[in-house]
């Protein structure tokens, strides 16, 4: 075959043939086609998309690039979850303990951290020991000890997507739906699954920014899911403001911790229950979203679901005394400093990009890939929007250690809180469901 003609039919509009995506992926995974002919791909498909023939193409084609996991001796049903990302958003740490305490079983791999948006395995690392990055023998063993298994993709699960997500980057095709949804779903198939359910978060904090390209991705995601013969729920969730009160990743495990132990902001609270229900229902476990819902309050009240995630701590090589005592083994940044209220009033706004943007300034986040994290910085707010508060009443706290990043965020901040004398319209955390 001839990669040019590829190229060029696809840059004119054209259809690509099954064989004709599959070797073009495995010859890129094995470096026979160099990055510049695939980046010249890559931008034809960012113009001209994909048809739906050849997107479940390629994303198999993403799939069989490496290893494909094989969990058939498990007995309970396998759903994970994926998030598109957002500012606060820790929902995968409480949630997957609460369906697994349920009788789902939780392969769940997730991503790190990028730009203004935090990532689970950045979190769940801030737990001194945590190791996400375990290999196939090992994601097994987890899984089958405790139900749930929380890690990153290995080296070997989905080579292409590796080499081609960092080759996007780099050539200005981040934003093309078809290879943001053969991205996402090939390495969640990969994991052997009954069910998937996606949160695709929309708003100015997330990086589907309008409610059409948003619902376009989740129900791009969905297809691909069902030509794969896998149960697959989206929901699309709001990010204009931070989800939750803590953003960064020791924080955020704090208050991961508070839900599962039955309390937590309840923003947080009723997007997780909102996704859990999906889940047990896809797993085939409970279709009455009531009783669904029931059960998962029953798991983090009880002290269920705590302790699901207190096993999967301790397997996977971290400090279980954690969920006990998070102020103790967590790490804390040294210095702090108070946002206080301009004026008094109801806050009608909180932007989340500047929250988010200001928390990879303090460090909880990576500008570049290579960029290191510090697990103790970040923000906690002490109000949301809705809440009224006097003029010179807290804010947010902002936990530091350098002061020149203390500088850095405060700046990105200004404008970040609108305040105003009307309270505003309660936001709706749950927008849309397709299936």
């Amino acid at each position: 075959m001839n990669v040019v003609e590829l190229i060029a039919r696809k840059r004119d509009g054209g259809i690509l043939a099954t064989d004709e995506i599959a070797w073009l992926l495995q010859s890129y995974t094995s470096g026979a086609v160099p990055d510049y002919q695939m980046a010249a791909m890559a931008m034809a498909i960012f113009l001209n998309g994909l048809e739906r023939s050849e997107l479940v193409e390629w994303t198999r084609a993403m799939l069989h690039s490496g290893e494909v996991l094989d969990f058939s001796s498990v007995d309970a049903p396998k759903v994970d979850k994926h998030s598109t990302g957002g500012v606060g958003d820790k929902v995968s740490i409480p949630l997957a303990p609460m369906v697994a305490a349920c009788g789902v079983a939780i392969p769940m791999m997730s991503g790190r951290g990028l730009g203004h948006t935090g990532g689970t395995l950045d979190k769940l690392e801030s737990i001194p020991g945590f190791t996400t990055g375990l290999n196939a023998e090992r994601f097994r063993s987890v899984l089958d000890t405790c139900g749930l298994v929380l890690a990153g993709q290995s080296e070997t699960l989905v080579p292409a997507d590796r080499k081609l997500y960092a080759l996007r980057d780099a050539t200005a095709t981040v934003e093309s739906i078809p290879l943001i949804a053969s991205s996402i779903m090939s390495k969640k198939l990969a994991e052997d699954l009954d069910g998937l359910v996606l949160d695709v978060k929309v708003g100015g904090g997330a990086f589907m920014k309008s409610l059409a390209r948003a619902k376009s991705l989740a129900s791009t995601m969905v297809e691909i899911g069902k030509a794969y013969g896998v149960r697959t729920v989206a929901l699309l969730t709001a990010m204009d403001s931070p989800l939750g009160k803590a953003i960064g990743n020791a924080n955020e495990i704090i208050e991961s911790i508070e839900v599962l132990s039955g309390g937590g902001p309840q923003d947080l609270i009723e997007v997780t229950l909102a996704l859990g229900v999906e889940m047990l229902a896809v797993a085939g476990i409970e279709s009455d979203p009531a009783k669904a819902r029931a059960l998962l309050e029953k798991a983090r009240h009880n002290g269920s679901a705590l302790e699901v995630f207190a096993r999967v701590v301790k397997a996977q090589g971290g400090d279980a005394s954690v969920v006990e005592s998070p102020d103790r083994v967590l790490p804390k940044a040294p210095l702090r400093t108070v946002v206080k209220a301009e004026a008094g009033g109801f806050i009608q706004a909180m932007d989340a990009l500047k929250v988010g943007v200001a928390a990879m300034r303090l460090g909880a986040g990576r500008e570049r890939k290579e960029d290191t994290i510090d697990p103790a910085v970040g923000i906690n707010l002490a109000a949301k929007p809705g809440d009224q508060i006097d003029q010179d009443q807290p804010v947010m706290e902002l936990m530091y250690r350098h002061p020149a990043r203390l500088e850095e965020a405060l700046a990105v901040l200004e404008g970040a809180v609108r305040i105003g004398e009307e309270p505003p319209e309660k936001e709706q955390l749950i927008i849309e469901r397709l299936d």
